[in-house]
Parts: structure tokens; sequence; C-alpha cells
């Protein structure tokens, strides 16, 4: 499957590939972590309802996860931005499963329905996804 449209590197000058580079690194340094680490990881923000919804929906099923969340609508946009374009997703939440980005909080709650987060681990032998 085609990626979405980049801007090639060769096509950027080294003063801003380095700039690019180092844009927030150590938070960006930090989600890396956390998803290589963690089986589960759901990348949020405060006040924001989407994000409230995937965690009460995992939760809900009985899925332990590890939460990372970078300020709200008011601060932190910086940081929100660099995990935007590090993972290529526009929106929060960002979960991830075995170091994979699985989506938001629709895709996340499709994949409860489905059993998918069931078939890979995710949840506790026996347990069911609610619907």
């Amino acid at each position: 499957m085609p990626g979405r449209p980049r801007l090639d590197d060769k096509s950027i000058a080294p003063a801003a590939l380095s700039h690019i580079d180092g844009f927030q690194a150590e938070i960006v340094r930090q989600v890396k972590e956390a998803v290589a680490r963690d089986r589960v990881v759901v990348v949020g923000m405060a006040q924001n309802p989407h994000v409230r919804d995937a965690r009460k929906a995992l939760d809900e099923a009985g899925v332990a996860y590890t939460y990372l969340e970078f300020g709200s609508y008011f601060g932190k946009w910086r940081e929100r931005l660099a995990i935007k374009l590090w993972s290529g997703w526009p929106t929060f939440p960002q979960v991830f499963l075995n170091g994979t980005l699985i989506g938001g909080k629709d895709l996340t709650k499709a994949a409860l329905a489905d059993g998918s987060l069931q078939a890979v681990g995710a949840l506790p032998a026996g347990a069911a996804a609610h619907k």
C-alpha cells in the first residue's frame, strides 16, 4: 500500500533537516520507548472526549495500557505536533498495539468489537470485549 506523499529528505536543506530531526526529540523518544516496551499504549491529551472514550472502552474490556498525556487544548501543542509528525496519525488518541499504530478511538473500538485485540493477547485470557 503506498504511503502518503512526503517531502524527500534530498529536497530539504541540511540545516532544515537537522531542525526537523531535533524537533521535540525527547518527547518522540519517550513515546517510541513506551510503544516498543508496552503491549498497549494510548497517547492523548487532557479534555479530549475521544481520548476519554478510547480509554473508557479499553478499561471496560479489561485491557491494561500505558497512558501518555501531553497537555490539553491550551498547552503542549508543539509536543503533540511532534508526535503527529512522527506517527503520521493526525489526531488523538493514538493507540498502539504491540508496537503498531492501530488508530484512534473509532478503530480501537472496532478492534475491541471484532476481537483483534484479544487475538494478539491484549485482553486477559477468557475476557470478552464489550460491544
